[in-house]
């Protein structure tokens, strides 16, 4: 199993320390370092930065937003991102949320199976360096009628094939990224759920495409903090539950809450929806239960983390990207470093 770091979003109060953060993983042997974008930071931005200033390390978007750009464009830009960083980008992308969607972007945030769909292998096909044309339900190039005519990307790819990641969290959009894509970016996931929230469709849809999970890449994002004190480490994390499984999206489509419950907490998930969006934050987070904190994070002593990478390796996980706590430069490069030892505690290294 390898490692990734996740920087997360610029703009946080750690920007200054997000370079070097990078580089220590880079140093210490870590796979792909990840950069995310809401409605704040840009991803390619940040990911030109780091790529600049790092020597292996593959530099990967967790995620581009459909919503924010033509798929044109980001075939452009993963292009010219890979050819930059001598072959290091990995291209990963997500539809986002309605309230981002239609409120920052104004594009209407429906039908978003087949737009992913169809974005891909639009995608796909511009960075292929044919001449562009597509039909379909959502997209039709060159606009017809107009002067418009089919062209081929100018910009060469340090490589043929740019790994193609989606961020997938409900069923069928887990089904179609293992029919689709080259892997799978998930967030709050549990190794003893893991194969019934995520491997399982996951599988479906490889099956589909006529393949096997072989070479697909399973990865998870998933919170570090390092000590003894297991419950308090587990505190720190209650505001982040919160707002995932709270607040982050609507009553009728919040993904994060949908798998909690598939997770078991449905009762839980509703009362921590209802806080939050109540305008309770501190009730919500008082009432994320402790074991999916647990669950869903790594938490304790290097052995105990090493422990739970065992079970997300078992589980099915290829890549375990780490989000390190900590609000100075020492303690992330510490989680970094812990990390890298719980990783070959674990004899997965």
């Amino acid at each position: 199993m390898r490692l990734g770091i996740n920087l997360g979003y610029w703009g946080t109060g750690m920007d200054g320390d997000n370079l070097a953060v990078a580089q220590e993983a880079d140093r210490l042997g870590y796979d792909v370092c990840w950069a995310a974008e809401a409605y704040g930071s840009d991803g390619p931005t940040v990911l030109s930065w780091v790529a600049a200033r790092t020597e292996r390390i593959d530099v990967g978007s967790a995620i581009f937003q459909i919503p924010a750009r033509a798929p044109a464009m980001t075939a452009m830009t993963a292009a010219t991102l890979d050819s930059l960083s001598g072959g290091r980008f990995r291209l990963g992308l997500g539809v986002s949320g309605p309230q981002v969607s239609e409120g920052w972007y104004g594009v209407k945030f429906d039908k978003p199976l087949s737009r992913t769909r169809e974005y891909v292998e639009i995608v796909r096909k511009a960075m292929s360096r044919e001449r562009l044309s597509y039909e379909g339900e959502h997209w039709t190039l060159p606009l017809p009628g107009g002067p418009g005519k089919p062209i081929k990307l100018t910009v060469h790819p340090q490589r043929e094939h740019i790994p193609l990641y989606i961020a997938a969290i409900g069923p069928k959009n887990l089904e179609q990224t293992g029919e689709i894509a080259d892997g799978a970016l998930l967030i709050f996931p549990s190794a003893e759920h893991l194969e019934s929230t995520a491997i399982s469709p996951l599988r479906a849809g490889r099956e589909k495409a006529g393949l096997t999970m072989e070479g697909f890449d399973v990865c998870p994002t998933l919170p570090l903090a390092v000590g003894d004190d297991v419950p308090a480490l587990a505190d720190t994390f209650r505001p982040y539950t919160a707002l995932y499984v709270g607040g982050m999206g609507s009553r009728k489509q919040n993904f994060y809450n949908r798998l909690a419950q598939r997770m078991g907490y449905e009762k839980e998930a509703a009362e921590i929806q209802e806080k939050y969006l109540g305008g309770d934050r501190d009730g919500a987070a008082a009432a994320v239960p402790h074991e999916l904190i647990d669950r869903t994070t790594l938490l304790g002593s290097v052995e105990r983390i090493a422990d739970r990478m065992q079970a997300y390796a078992a589980a099915g996980v290829t890549t375990l990207t780490l989000a390190p706590a900590g609000f100075t430069l020492d303690e992330r490069v510490a989680g970094l470093r812990a990390g890298t030892e719980a990783l070959e505690r674990a004899g997965l290294a």
